[in-house]
């Protein structure tokens, strides 16, 4: 099984409202892939139709080599899922919550469970109402690592928590989903850009990147050109850069196609008199914010 997940022309409408749009989709198997984009992109709906908990209107999705719509018990015991609106019965203790679960998954490791109470300082005898969201997030993590997935599905997990909490519940996801596929959808760029290893870009439902991180981030710079004085742009500039602004000798603009020999040689030959030109690297959350005020001036 080389993709975990699976997703062709893949669409979504609600009533009037198209939620996805021919969506393509490949979450490598072993990955921990990131679906990023603003809200409303669809993020939140392209992880609930292939949950089946949403029915596609149109289109194909698979997960673990079968049809979306007809995963089952025998699947969802391979499947750990997460998401920010946890549903948890209120009234079970964590350890009443975890015994619960354990007989309906064949490959539940008690020993694992209770490493995990300890990892992430579960009170055990705790009611789950009186929990902080915070220890909700971490019993939801828990009780769906306890039997070892093939794949784990984590809609927004960390909103609404701080950065302490945040980067236990990666630790624990990362010390214990080894050989294990993630899938992860998250407005907290930053920390997923320290764990991810591919990420895709949902903008209005449809897709509109998918590749490793690294080479995202690589094709991915700010480039700043430098002039002895102002120099007014083009009229006609690569449809690759974006962002373009002037301020007195200084052109900035992103360039989304970035290559160390390309660029600077479309540069030169666009500006003679360029003095200085400086591709800087840009973090996870830049491009995200450079792509999401692209697609808000084209729609």
């Amino acid at each position: 099984m080389s993709s975990v997940i699976r997703t062709e022309a893949l669409c979504k409408h609600f009533r009037h409202t198209e939620a996805l749009r021919d969506l393509a989709l490949d979450v490598p198997a072993g990955s921990i892939y990131a679906l990023v984009g603003p809200n409303g992109a669809g993020k939140t709906t392209t992880i609930k139709v292939l949950m089946n908990i949403l029915r596609p209107s149109g289109g194909h999705s698979e997960v673990l080599d079968v049809d979306s719509r007809r995963l089952g018990p025998a699947e969802f015991a391979r499947i750990g899922y997460v998401s920010e609106n946890q549903e948890m019965p209120e009234w079970m203790t964590v350890e009443y919550f975890l015994r619960f679960l354990r007989p309906f998954y064949p490959t539940w490791d008690e020993a694992l469970a209770g490493e995990l109470l300890r990892q992430f300082e579960l009170p055990r005898d705790r009611k789950l109402r009186q929990l902080s969201r915070g220890m909700r997030m971490k019993t939801a993590l828990a009780s769906s690592l306890a039997y070892r997935p093939e794949l784990i599905v984590l809609d927004e997990p960390f909103t609404g928590l701080d950065a302490l909490v945040r980067d236990e519940l990666i630790e624990g996801l990362l010390a214990r989903a080894e050989n294990t596929t993630i899938l992860i959808s998250s407005h907290d760029l930053a920390e997923i850009e320290s764990f991810a290893s591919h990420v895709g870009y949902l903008e209005r439902g449809r897709l509109r990147f998918s590749e490793e991180l690294d080479t995202l981030t690589g094709r991915f710079r700010e480039v700043v050109l430098t002039f002895d004085g102002p120099r007014p742009v083009p009229p006609q500039l690569p449809r690759s850069w974006v962002q373009v602004e002037t301020i007195g000798p200084v052109i900035r603009f992103v360039d989304t196609e970035f290559d160390a020999e390309r660029t600077p040689a479309t540069v030169r030959g666009l500006f003679p008199d360029v003095r200085d030109i400086a591709g800087n690297g840009m973090p996870l959350r830049s491009i995200f914010v450079a792509l999401a005020k692209v697609g808000r001036a084209a729609a």
